[in-house]
């Protein structure tokens, strides 16, 4: 019995230490035009507690997901894992991700396996990740399979960001 108490112990030690690095943060607060600044490693509460971007509460609020999207999301949610590239600066991150974490919301996708970076104003970030994933423009939405990319949206994409991201899952 002392053996099993010990194993589900270092399970869930384990366990624990693998979901709050994915919900780890490691970034730098900016200053870009006058305006606060997220570079690096960051994740959603972030966005909803800080004054700074009250943009992302208030796109919470309106609109609501593609049903085929959110039915892809619900039926492959353990096959996939997704990196998104924004800037806090950006019009088009401030716009795109509300619907994308509405999104996730309604699916229930496991936000623990979004990794959301911010970048500058010059799209990049300080671990060169902007390198690795060929970021252009933002918000970029990149879906990992295996850890390999298998899709991607780049902004609006061809005019519906969410229903293509839908697309891309539902063929996994």
């Amino acid at each position: 019995m002392k053996n099993i108490i010990i194993a589900v112990s270092v399970i869930t030690f384990f366990t624990a230490c693998s979901v709050t690095k994915k919900l780890a943060t490691n970034y730098e607060v900016l200053n870009y035009q006058g305006k606060k600044m997220l570079k690096g490693i960051i994740n959603r509460p972030l966005l909803e507690t800080d004054t700074a971007f009250a943009w992302f509460k208030e796109g919470m609020q309106y609109g609501k997901p593609d049903d085929a999207a959110v039915t892809a999301f619900q039926q492959n949610k353990t096959k996939f894992t997704m990196v998104v590239f924004g800037g806090t600066w950006c019009e088009d991150t401030q716009n795109l991700l509300p619907k994308f974490y509405r999104l996730v919301d309604k699916s229930g996708y496991p936000e623990t396996n979004i990794t959301l970076i911010a970048v500058d104003g010059q799209k990049t970030t300080s671990d060169n990740s902007h390198t690795t994933y060929s970021i252009i423009n933002v918000p970029t939405f990149i879906i990992l399979k295996d850890g390999k990319e298998v899709g991607r949206v780049v902004e609006y994409g061809n005019g519906d960001m969410v229903k293509e991201l839908g697309d891309i899952v539902r063929k996994l």
